[in-house]
């Protein structure tokens, strides 16, 4: 199984996936901040300080949750207990976001969050800890 290459480009497409979520939230801030809207009387900068900052958090999320698969792909070795809790809480939150995406953005979202979390379980899948890694005679990993 091919699993260094999924690896990687859960690694890239969750980088991606961060850098688009604080810029998204980034130009949300702003207009909120030039239209001065408000909601239930809250101060428009409060608005767009909050839009910034949930930008930035679930970017740094998606960052911290990319590094694992990222050193799996170059280590060849499986994510350990953090690292694979935090693969898990992100694959059940782009399931979540895929289940309101297709009601609220539409399929091509759908599909994209889709995508992403296939990207992710197939990772934790391919890195299972509780199935040993195909050995030859000597006790070297086997080649795939």
């Amino acid at each position: 199984m091919a699993r260094r290459p999924v690896a990687l480009v859960a690694a890239i497409v969750l980088v991606l996936e961060a850098f688009g979520i604080a810029f998204v939230n980034l130009i949300l801030g702003k207009v909120a901040d030039n239209q001065n809207m408000s909601l239930a009387g809250l101060d428009p900068s409060a608005i767009s300080t909050g839009s910034w900052v949930a930008g930035g958090v679930f970017g740094a999320y998606l960052l911290l949750c990319a590094f694992f698969p990222l050193r799996a792909a170059l280590t060849d070795h499986a994510p350990g207990r953090f690292g694979r809790i935090l693969l898990i809480t992100c694959a059940v939150v782009h399931g979540v976001l895929g289940a309101l995406t297709l009601g609220l953005v539409g399929w091509p979202a759908f599909v994209a969050m889709v995508v992403v979390l296939g990207l992710i379980v197939l990772t934790l899948v391919a890195y299972d800890r509780t199935r040993p890694e195909p050995r030859t005679a000597d006790g070297a990993p086997a080649a795939a």
